[in-house]
């Protein structure tokens, strides 16, 4: 396929000044082959990889096409996430920043309906929005969509997958017949085809074909640990190659949340964004993140397709996706725009099956790697303090200690002792930095301690091992005391003698602790008669527990008139938390019609019909019919849900945040 300069692509002054402002000049194949086609009018479905272009693909001959005469919203573009939709919003308005007239407006759910009715009565003519919000609005009557000639469906697939079809339809539905029907899409699965076949007219295809469906310069490895290592492993990583700019992906927002603690506890800056938090805290962490105030940023998969930042070092698989295609939108947020990047991705036991299949569906080898030991993590360190002093000597930019070292000189020291020993205290601070930064990330219960981790690696050095602190802990009894005790305590701690009811000590541990009981065995074996009335076996032939087995019928009677109380928490008190699993079951026996969901927030904090229902739709991917009534309380809120998918909601709803709170959600 030839490439083609943007000048050669019939574009007018004002496009290619905004082009060139932007500092390209070399179209993309898929801008190359879609752009022209697009101008001409007809309808197109357009498939490339991820980081290929496609937002101009589609968004300049959009902008060229539009009358600005005529009032009204004149393109739609729908997406998928709120993030996807802010990015094309920006990048039409970069495209459109020479053309008059050129007023694009992001229409999503968690913004302010205020802000976008003000948008649209001002005239915005290019209308950027999810599914669900555009929706809303049509209902509303606050989007006429009688003047649309175009209609853009970026990311098409992953908007059927999350289960908007119905919208779309509807939405295609309500614009003129007349209209240019566009879609672009990395796949185009049976349902897109559908789509197809119902809604465009003789489309064209344009599909960019590449040996890989991954980008090129970007280097893939993966890691195969075991699941309790996986913590260790990234941050031997991270400190292996300096990260300065770093996605890590994870399932999960309860593992995104954990994980993001454990990283700031190790002395790392890092912020999390999930679908779970409200539309304000994204953005913050989003800005935050593109302004370089943060390291490392830890997401799920909802963000994935909405990160745009060009200067991502690595991206980290955390957890592996179970969808391959996941893989590729992932690792597609580094190497953009012919930049290098590095995609790790870490797998455990039949995990190793999931990177086959990201193999075959790529159709390119990712190679294993081994995690660096203890001595790469050094020598790593020792070379970023020499790039550093490197860069300071080229730059020039210090203070000179002359008189320092002349001190020292005159001393009789050598002047490569002296640079030798001023070097060696630098590394030293660095490493106590360092391994002190790390300390509060030790602790974790739910992953082991690092020496263990090196002791499981063989190439790693056996100095790990003494530094175990548990076996250290008993070492001061044995020390010093021990052989003075057993002369004082021989009498008055005669009754503790039946704890220790093995003279022989087979087992090497007591011993090991407490040699002393060895010395107390004679007045043990005196006193072994007065264990006789074995207060210990008393317990055991207590038989409370046979007269249980026939009032099991009797709770499960209780059982059953259980559900006459089941409505009481509508108070919603915090210590109710532990009963919201078992009435999960209690509304399953009515499948076929609605339950109500118990939220734990009301008008107190802030909640209306409209943001819950927001909320709810956006942290579940339910489709809108799903959810019926919302009634929001003072202090709580109710919402209609199927009874064969209130389990779902509650589970997807429980770490979900709202006005900076985690709620709680139950089955009323």
């Amino acid at each position: 396929m030839s490439t083609k300069l943007f000048s050669e692509l019939g574009l007018s002054p004002e496009i290619l000044k905004a082009v060139q402002r932007l500092g390209f000049e070399q179209a993309s194949p898929i801008q190359a082959e879609a752009i022209p086609v697009l101008l001409t009018g007809r309808d197109m479905v357009g498939q490339s990889q991820t980081g290929s272009g496609k937002t101009a693909a589609f968004a300049i001959p959009a902008i060229e096409r539009l009358d600005v005469s005529i009032p009204g919203p004149g393109v739609l573009i729908l997406c998928p996430t709120r993030e996807l939709a802010i990015q094309v919003s920006e990048e039409v308005h970069k495209l459109g920043y020479f053309k008059k007239g050129i007023r694009p407006l992001p229409v999503y759910g968690g913004q302010s309906y205020d802000r976008q009715l003000a948008g649209l009565r001002s005239g915005a003519n290019v209308i950027i929005g999810t599914p669900g919000r555009v929706i809303d609005h049509i209902g509303r009557g606050t989007l006429k969509l009688g003047g649309i000639r175009t209609v853009i469906l970026d990311e098409a697939d992953e908007m059927l997958n999350m289960g908007f079809r119905d919208d779309i339809e509807q939405i295609l539905s309500s614009t003129p017949s007349q209209r240019q029907t566009v879609m672009f899409s990395a796949t185009v699965p049976r349902a897109i085809e559908e789509l197809i076949a119902r809604f465009t007219r003789d489309p064209a295809r344009v599909r960019i074909e590449s040996k890989a469906m991954t980008v090129p310069t970007i280097e893939q490895a993966y890691f195969e640990v075991d699941r309790r290592w996986k913590f260790e492993a990234l941050t031997r990583l991270l400190d292996r190659h300096d990260v300065a700019l770093g996605i890590i992906f994870a399932n999960t927002q309860r593992v995104v949340e954990e994980l993001t603690e454990e990283l700031v506890g190790a002395g790392y800056t890092a912020d999390c964004i999930h679908g779970g938090m409200a539309q304000g805290a994204r953005d913050r962490v989003m800005n935050k993140f593109r302004a370089g105030g943060l390291r490392l940023l830890v997401a799920t998969d909802v963000a994935a397709r909405g990160i745009d930042v060009d200067d991502i070092q690595i991206v980290f698989n955390f957890d592996l996706p179970y969808d391959p295609e996941d893989y590729v939108h992932r690792i597609g947020r580094t190497g953009r725009a012919g930049r290098s990047g590095m995609a790790m991705s870490f797998a455990s036991g039949r995990e190793v099956f999931l990177i086959r299949d990201i193999e075959r569906f790529t159709r390119q080898r990712i190679r294993r790697a081994d995690i660096p030991s203890a001595g790469e993590i050094e020598e790593a360190r020792r070379d970023q303090h020499l790039n550093g002093l490197r860069e300071t000597l080229k730059a020039g930019d210090f203070r000179h200690y002359d008189h320092l070292i002349e001190a020292l000189l005159e001393e009789g020291f050598d002047s490569l002792d002296v640079a030798s020993a001023a070097l060696h205290q630098l590394l030293a601070k660095s490493g106590e930095e360092t391994a002190a930064a790390k300390a509060p990330a030790a602790p974790v219960g739910r992953r082991p301690e690092p020496s263990d981790w090196d002791s499981a690696q063989p190439d790693l050095p056996p100095a790990p091992a003494p530094s175990r602190p548990r076996p250290a802990t008993p070492a001061p009894a044995p020390a010093a005391a021990v052989p003075a005790r057993p002369a004082t305590p021989a009498g008055p701690r005669v009754p503790k003698a039946p704890k220790i009811p093995t003279p022989p000590a087979p087992a090497p541990a007591p011993v090991m602790e407490r040699p002393a009981p060895r010395e107390i065995e004679p007045a043990s074996v005196a006193a072994v008669p007065e264990p006789a009335p074995a207060p210990t076996p008393t317990p055991r032939p207590v038989k409370p527990t046979a007269p249980k087995a026939p009032y099991v019928p009797k709770s499960a009677a209780k059982a059953t008139a259980a559900p006459t109380p089941a409505p009481a928490p509508e108070s919603g008190p915090e210590g109710e938390s532990a009963p919201v699993e078992a009435p999960i079951e209690v509304p399953g026996a009515k499948p076929a019609g609605r339950v109500r969901l118990w939220i734990g927030a009301g008008i107190e904090n802030g909640a209306t019909p409209e943001n819950l229902r927001e909320l709810i739709l956006g942290s579940t991917g339910e489709p809108d019919a799903s959810l019926g009534r919302v009634d929001v309380r003072e202090r709580h809120a109710f919402a209609e849900v199927p009874g064969d998918r209130a389990a779902s909601f509650v589970s997807r709803l429980k770490r979900t945040e709202f006005a900076g709170k985690r709620i709680k959600v139950k089955i009323a």
